[in-house]
């Protein structure tokens, strides 16, 4: 049996339109799945997907769940479909307040983030790794693409560190072009809280979480670097080559894609 990877992806074409981001969170499990790994993939369930053309279904065994976040319940609903093409499982991690009742995805109609997009991307942190948990299912490596994805190497670092699916596991941290433009807001910190993931341990960033600060909590607490666009904000490139050893650029080629990844992972595991 192949080593395990969990992708966390911000997108997934064809669920969402084609762009850098959705593009390489379709084509990288495929690519690693005909390199030998075993994979599992998730993505926010954006309330502009079509559930029907996409054959979403609800699975009940894994919904039902309550997080709370800012002292409030919120309920994760989990579906899964498989995308056409590759066959490829995706799951998608739901919730009426924070996906379902949103015209777009990170922005609203007047392109402008969304003030809780801070909440949502907590929400979908911890969405996917209770759901591993209830999948039984240890991965070897955890591969975040997008900033909706950036807080899940500080909860695996911290909050689930102890937990016997995680407690091994190699976290890999995508820097893309996109970044959100608005903070995250004064109450993100104290949102962001959860078991072990202490304030003490975020008191070195702004209290006022901008993208810079996100972007520099997923470098901390990653284990390896890929710059996956050629756009990715220098002063975020310079703080990951200034901090972290295991950094690769994006091959080019589809083959050296396969051969690269494989050794970068392995190289994290080893």
């Amino acid at each position: 049996m192949g080593k395990k990877v969990l992708f966390i992806n911000q997108e997934i074409a064809p669920y969402v339109p084609n762009s850098e981001m959705s593009i390489f969170g379709a084509d990288m499990p495929q690519h690693m799945q005909e390199a030998g790994f075993e994979i599992r993939t998730f993505m926010p369930k954006w309330a502009a997907i079509n559930e029907r053309r996409g054959q979403l279904h609800e699975v009940i065994r894994l919904s039902g769940m309550n997080l709370i976040i800012d002292e409030m319940d919120h309920p994760l609903i989990i579906k899964v479909a498989s995308i056409p093409q590759t066959h490829i499982q995706v799951y998608f991690i739901d919730n009426e307040d924070y996906f379902q009742k949103r015209s777009a995805m990170t922005k609203d109609e007047l392109g402008n983030d969304y003030p809780d997009n801070g909440e949502r991307a907590i929400f979908f942190a911890r969405g996917v790794l209770e759901t591993v948990k209830k999948l039984r299912w240890a991965p070897d490596v955890i591969h975040c693409q997008g900033w909706m994805s950036a807080v899940v190497p500080f909860y695996v670092k911290t909050a689930y560190r102890d937990e016997p699916q995680f407690a091994n596991s190699k976290v890999v941290t995508s820097l893309f072009s996109e970044q959100p433009h608005d903070s995250l807001g004064k109450k993100f910190k104290q949102c962001l809280e959860f078991r072990d993931a202490e304030l003490s341990k975020i008191e070195k960033y702004g209290d006022n979480f901008d993208f810079m600060e996100l972007g520099k909590l997923a470098i901390d607490y990653s284990d390896g670097i890929i710059q996956t666009s050629n756009d990715v904000n220098k002063e975020l490139m310079k703080y990951a080559n200034d901090n972290k050893e295991n950094i690769m650029l994006q091959p080019e080629e589809t083959d050296e894609i396969k051969t690269k990844y494989t050794e970068f992972y392995n190289k994290l595991i080893e």
